[in-house]
């Protein structure tokens, strides 16, 4: 494993299962220093422990990224315990079908909003100024195909994740000259432990969904983390704004 992220200090909020988790181990072995920001205590120092005995270095900040004040102290953090902040994968979310939109809570629509967009606009808010004061880095954002086409049965999430796509766009031509990339991940079906439990209780639809997918088959959580690293390596300097499609080519044809 390459060391292309020696030195850095990266957020990785969501991080305790899943995707964060994966991109949480890939990052520490390339050498960065890592603070898991997320709800699930258990899970996230379970995951800081894995990193402490493959030889990186990581930390578990209890966070609930709905929370300003909890978003700007995992920040805080960062650069009082480590220095400083280099980079950040903001990958806390979620989301279900919900039916058509008309049937929708307002209560669901705003929680769906809140965990999925209003976190991302929090942890831009935070750590953009921490790596700018830091001489500079990157920040991927975790969208989703449904961030660049509809979904009827998930109009709450597709919103959301359509959300993170502008605001991502909007960030990186804020913070540019400063010398902040910002750019958002497209990613598809994903075998996530999520994804293997919905596999595991909805065979048949499970079975649909990857019928859909050009390439067959979910990516591995790896594959993801592996492309969030270089992103936020110094190996991407000119990529920015951007809203990279990672997902077996299952947009390719909308």
């Amino acid at each position: 494993m390459s060391n292309r992220l020696q030195s850095k200090v990266i957020i990785v909020t969501g991080g305790s299962s899943g995707m964060g988790s994966a991109f949480a181990r890939r990052a520490a072995s390339e050498g960065a220093t890592v603070l898991i920001g997320a709800r699930d205590k258990e899970r996230g120092e379970a995951t800081v422990a894995d990193i402490a005995r493959e030889g990186g270095k990581a930390l578990f900040v209890p966070t609930d990224v709905t929370v300003e004040e909890e978003v700007a102290h995992l920040v805080d953090v960062a650069v009082k315990e480590f220095g400083g902040l280099h980079g950040a994968f903001n990958n806390a979310g979620g989301g279900n079908s919900q039916g058509a939109i008309r049937t929708i809570d307002a209560s669901f629509w705003d929680s769906v909003l809140a965990l999925n967009l209003t976190s991302v606009f929090y942890s831009l808010k935070h750590e953009i100024p921490a790596i700018v004061a830091s001489g500079g880095g990157s920040i991927v954002n975790n969208a989703s195909v449904v961030g660049v086409v509809g979904d009827p049965a998930a109009a709450a999430y597709s919103a959301a994740k359509h959300g993170v796509v502008g605001l991502t766009r909007s960030a990186a031509l804020d913070a540019a000259k400063e010398g902040v990339r910002v750019n958002a991940l497209v990613t598809g079906l994903v075998n996530t432990p999520l994804w293997q439990g919905f596999s595991a209780s909805n065979p048949e639809a499970a079975s649909g969904l990857l019928n859909q997918q050009p390439t067959g088959r979910a990516a591995d959580e790896a594959e993801i983390a592996a492309f969030a690293a270089f992103l936020l390596s110094d190996e991407s300097p000119f990529i920015t704004g951007a809203a990279l499609a990672i997902d077996g080519a299952l947009t390719a044809g909308f």
